[in-house]
């Protein structure tokens, strides 16, 4: 059987017959079970259920679905970069993750992280941050739910930037990702970025040495 185009991340309940559905917990029967805080198995045969041996492969899905998954992700830029190596050039990786001010964000004892606008800087504009250097996301769309209280203040005329910064205003945030090869420009900067890292290393290194 062929696997599906897409994948989705942390699964639990809501298993997706189109998706290869990945989640920790063996007791929501998914594809493949997988510890997220370790590093995706790529290009390693796994067994995934209905599917039998497979091998996830680089550049190989058109989606990603995470809903609800990456606040629990403790090495959550591994993770990302694990994402950006399976997605084809143009693929999407749709995230739902709880807005920072909300109380989703920390009524859970498993999470161990929340989501604000700033939050995909590292994987988008400043992608050299993490090593990246053939691929990066494009913020495609950031959307917000409204709790109750958020939409009150709209309907009082409220800007959605004032929105944004009170408490219990926000509760969800959306996401989307697309992935797209770096430009020209965008290689030379990263290799810019790490040569000025590996010097400033060695600066340090010889004077470690001299002291």
């Amino acid at each position: 059987m062929d696997l599906p185009p897409a994948i989705n991340l942390g699964s639990g309940k809501d298993w997706r017959v189109d998706h290869l559905n990945i989640d920790f917990n063996p007791i929501w029967e998914p594809d493949l079970v997988l510890d997220l805080n370790r590093p995706i198995p790529i290009n390693t045969p796994v067994h995934a259920g209905r599917f039998g041996s497979i091998l996830l492969r680089e550049n190989q899905f058109d989606g990603i679905l995470a809903n609800d998954i990456l606040e629990h992700v403790t090495n959550l830029a591994s993770l990302m970069t694990d994402c950006l190596r399976l997605l084809k050039p143009g693929g999407e990786f749709r995230i739902a993750v709880p807005y920072d001010l909300s109380y989703g964000a920390w009524q859970d004892p498993t999470h161990v992280r929340a989501f604000n606008e700033r939050s995909w800087l590292y994987y988008t504009e400043w992608f050299w941050y993490l090593g990246w250097k053939d691929a990066r996301f494009d913020l495609a769309m950031n959307h917000v739910d409204l709790s109750p209280v958020g939409e009150e203040l709209q309907r009082g005329g409220s800007s959605l930037d004032f929105v944004l910064r009170q408490p219990r205003a926000v509760d969800t945030m959306k996401v989307v990702l697309r992935k797209r090869h770096l430009t020209a420009e965008e290689k030379a900067l990263a290799e810019q970025y790490w040569s000025s890292q590996r010097k400033t290393a060695g600066l340090a290194d010889a004077k470690g040495t001299d002291a």
